[in-house]
């Protein structure tokens, strides 16, 4: 029985890397073409190179899922078109068995992706946006079309880039508004830097230019340093430039925190926190619809006819999820609804198939 199960293991586990590597490979090369695209005299074909190495684990954590489903697929497809599954029913062994056999390599994939998407994908995917920020402003003071924006107490910020560890600023332009909404200052810094203290910390600006904005004048004054305190810590700013789906499930939990203390919206983040978090429920749900599939309508179906079959789960799956969620922000339903329906829908199909099997 343990040689059964090891070869059922062995062969869907080995399904599942073939298909993490050939999925893997296309995103990368579509990646490569995207960023080569934006090559410029600052932003080299090198630095292309290295923004995509950073964020490939970023694209393999996106893409576990569906390589799971896919690999569940193909594996116990294999097994099928063999006969091996009829034989091993024959012998006498129960469904249920050769779905934990199959269940097990699935919980390597989903232990493997809690950590990319924990511990390795986010400061990687951190530090290409900075690296890419810094090397796309070039010599330039700022860009609109790069950076960030965010508001914080009666300021909102654009910080045009961050460097790797939120530590250093580049480009600082803060807009502060009195009660009215009116803008009172307007002021720009070339650079900014964090420094520590007992207390706590804060940020030293340097070669700093203000615009005061008053009834009758505008009065333009110019500092060489300022000190800048705002409950803006290194730890969030290192996170401004990464989309919250890339950032880890610690990190969003922490800003959407941040957010909701700022009197802001922090839905956005509360629904990339579960997201993420039940990623690994999401890939148990669509390998179980798989593994039931297999036993049911694909038993006698080619190998084409399933990777086919694979990418139309995975394409509706994704489908469903893109619906839901920005339904909750516009419609403000539960972040966790929205994330657990497609799952449970997916779940509820697998089972129900599984329940036909004989």
């Amino acid at each position: 029985m343990r040689q059964l199960d090891r070869h059922i293991r062995n062969t869907v586990f080995a399904a599942m890397l073939v298909v993490i590597a050939l999925i893997s490979s296309l995103d990368l090369i579509f990646s490569l073409l995207d960023e080569l695209s934006e090559a410029n005299e600052t932003y080299t074909i090198s630095n292309a190179l290295t923004y995509v190495a950073f964020t490939l684990p970023t694209s393999v954590y996106e893409l576990l899922p569906f390589a799971a489903l896919g690999g569940a697929l193909i594996g116990l497809g294999i097994l099928a078109s063999n006969q091996e599954l009829v034989v091993m029913q024959s012998a006498g062994i129960h469904v249920w068995r050769i779905v934990v056999a199959v269940l097990k390599p699935t919980l390597v994939i989903m232990l493997a992706g809690l950590l990319l998407g924990e511990y390795i994908s986010p400061p990687l995917e951190q530090i290409a946006n900075s690296r890419k920020a810094v090397q796309l402003s070039g010599t330039d003071s700022i860009g609109a079309q790069l950076g960030t924006w965010r508001k914080v107490g009666n300021e909102y910020i654009h910080i045009n880039a961050i460097e790797p560890g939120g530590r250093s600023l580049i480009g600082v332009t803060r807009y502060e508004v009195n009660e009215q909404r009116q803008i009172v200052s307007i002021s720009f810094a070339a650079s900014g830097n964090y420094i520590d203290t007992a207390e706590g910390g804060y940020w030293q600006l340097a070669d700093i230019s203000e615009s005061l904005i008053q009834p009758e004048r505008i009065a333009v004054v110019e500092y060489l340093q300022e000190d800048w305190l705002v409950d803006l810590s290194p730890e969030l700013l290192s996170v401004l430039l990464v989309e919250p789906d890339k950032q880890s499930i610690t990190g969003l939990y922490r800003f959407a925190q941040f957010f909701e203390s700022q009197g802001l919206d922090g839905s956005t983040f509360f629904l990339a926190f579960w997201k993420k978090l039940m990623q690994p429920l999401a890939t148990l749900a669509l390998v179980i619809l798989a593994i039931s599939f297999i036993f049911g309508p694909l038993r006698e179906a080619t190998t084409g006819y399933r990777i086919f079959i694979s990418l139309a789960i995975g394409l509706l799956f994704t489908i469903v999820q893109r619906m839901m969620e920005p339904a909750s922000l516009i419609y403000g339903f539960s972040p966790l609804l929205a994330v657990a329906t497609p799952i449970a829908i997916v779940a509820a199909l697998g089972l129900y198939y599984m329940r036909l099997v004989r």
